[in-house]
């Protein structure tokens, strides 16, 4: 039992590449319709449970049919075959950038990956931030929500000019919000 537990979620994590929602069907293939460990109907309470406690699903996931299955030392068991792939995977990926960090090829990689990196993460920023202001990726001055723009152009000033904390400033911009709206938009 132990065995299969490490082995299914060995292949779950390896093969688990884009995220924890990934890993749903391919948890689904192996507890369910391969090994029957776990009916559908309690497959899809897993999914619930894994979506609502912090951390990543595809861990929760494992942790919960691990213990289901076998106790606690199946939720171990799980989890490390879940961990174990990532874990070779990055620390081969570490040695292999600190061995030739100096090399001309690996320069011209980084090189190129900075960018790409940064559009993503502005790509994405800037995504939130429409969102945020105009409900939609589509805006128009009339979805425009100002207090949110105002907000976002403040915590902005706050983080970078003020050197304010990121925590301090998302409570008070829910603060602010809050009040704000409840003064002068009640319902």
């Amino acid at each position: 039992m132990l065995t299969d537990l490490f082995f299914s979620f060995l292949q779950i994590g390896l093969f688990s590449i884009g995220g924890g929602y990934v890993a749903i069907p391919l948890i689904q293939q192996q507890v369910v319709d391969r090994h029957g460990w776990l009916s559908m109907a309690v497959f899809n309470d897993l999914v619930t449970i894994a979506e609502m406690t912090p951390g990543p699903i595809g861990i929760n996931a494992a942790t919960f049919v691990g213990v289901r299955t076998a106790g606690v030392p199946g939720a171990v068991i799980a989890s490390l075959g879940f961990v174990l792939p990532s874990m070779v995977i990055v620390t081969l990926l570490g040695w292999l950038y600190y061995r030739y960090r100096k090399a001309q090829l690996m320069q011209s990689i980084l090189g190129g990956l900075r960018p790409v990196v940064v559009a993503l993460i502005a790509s994405a920023a800037l995504g939130i931030a429409l969102q945020a202001v105009f409900g939609s990726l589509r805006p128009t001055l009339a979805s425009a929500d100002w207090l949110a723009l105002v907000l976002m152009i403040g915590a902005f000033l706050a983080l970078r000019l003020l050197k304010w904390h990121p925590i301090l400033t998302m409570l008070l911009c829910g603060v602010v919000y809050t009040a704000v709206s409840l003064l002068f938009f009640p319902g």
